[in-house]
């Protein structure tokens, strides 16, 4: 398949999640903290020491002052209730919407800007530029958390986080929720007649992405088989389709997670050069997802099941 530039936000998106996922915790002496087993319990303290991919990091005390250069671990440290420390949030953490939005880059820091904040702790899901290497000689700790591979490594990245800020309970609570619903979702599904295939589309280019991504193990959750698996014979994992493909495999859903990025729709999709011929778009199959919640991996990954989920829940079960 042929394979060109995504938008801006898309190419960070999937690149971040070709790296490795964080690992799990360990602590001091006296201090329990998080393990890669996402249902492990874990107690506060401080100092504590978060194991990382890229290595140990130890925060001496409860963080007063966050900087967050990644929307997934924005919306993760107001779910765990650490929303109060965070004093300065990335361009593109627009959620929740009482996040403390900034001009701050997380593609192009500028490590002077983010010093000028005091942090206490900084939370990264990229590396340019040796970012974590400067601020880490500043005396600022530096949590690097890659995109998760995995929803198990989207669990273990909320408790580093819960024992990184004094929010143990609040991250267990948050995960155990996620897990319960994400169950509920699966286990409503009726068995469908047969097979249900989908396309999901990262851009209007025909980016989309494999059964071996974050995204398209969430569909595979689901029951769905994936259209792209076969047309990534180099591993990349985010394959550019062809309409040809697209149209010879006639998918049973079509996902678009290029709403709001690439104004597409359920209209433009019907409008494209024999495209309404495809079952997706005659049973009105086409459906609109949030790009947000889409492209991030985490705790709004459960309303990103249950509208797939609601959207298969609606063809006839065996």
């Amino acid at each position: 398949m042929r394979r060109t530039p995504f938008l801006a936000l898309a190419v960070w998106a999937v690149l971040a999640a070709c790296g490795s996922a964080a690992t799990s915790t360990t602590a001091p002496p006296a201090t329990t903290t998080t393990t890669a087993t996402p249902t492990t319990t874990v107690a506060a303290g401080f100092p504590v020491t978060i194991e990382t991919a890229t290595g140990p990091v130890t925060i001496a005390n409860e963080p007063k002052t966050i900087v967050s250069l990644s929307a997934t671990a924005t919306e993760m440290l107001f779910a765990i209730d650490a929303g109060d420390q965070v004093v300065a949030v990335d361009e593109f953490s627009d959620y929740p919407a009482e996040a403390p939005t900034t001009d701050l880059s997380g593609f192009t820091p500028n490590v002077e800007a983010i010093a000028s904040y005091a942090p206490d702790l900084v939370v990264i899901s990229f590396d340019p530029e040796g970012l974590a290497a400067s601020l880490t000689s500043l005396g600022i700790p530096v949590i690097h958390h890659d995109a998760a591979k995995t929803i198990d490594d989207t669990y273990t990245q909320i408790e580093q986080l819960g024992a990184a800020t004094g929010h143990v309970a609040e991250a267990a609570a948050v995960v155990g929720e996620m897990q319960t619903a994400i169950d509920n979702v699966v286990e409503s599904l009726p068995a469908p007649s047969a097979d249900l295939t989908f396309y999901h589309e990262l851009d209007e280019t025909l980016v989309s992405a494999t059964s071996a991504t974050f995204i398209g193990q969430l569909y595979s959750l689901l029951g769905l088989v994936n259209i792209a698996d076969g047309s990534d014979p180099d591993g990349f994992g985010y394959p550019q389709l062809s309409a040809e493909v697209i149209l010879e495999a006639d998918p049973d859903f079509i996902f678009l997670a290029d709403t709001l990025c690439c104004g597409q729709n359920a209209a433009t999709v019907a409008a494209r050069p024999g495209w309404e011929t495809l079952q997706a778009v005659v049973e009105g199959h086409v459906i609109e997802l949030d790009d947000a919640v889409a492209s991030r991996w985490g705790p709004r990954v459960v309303e990103l099941l249950e509208t797939v989920g609601g959207a298969v829940a609606g063809v006839p079960a065996a």
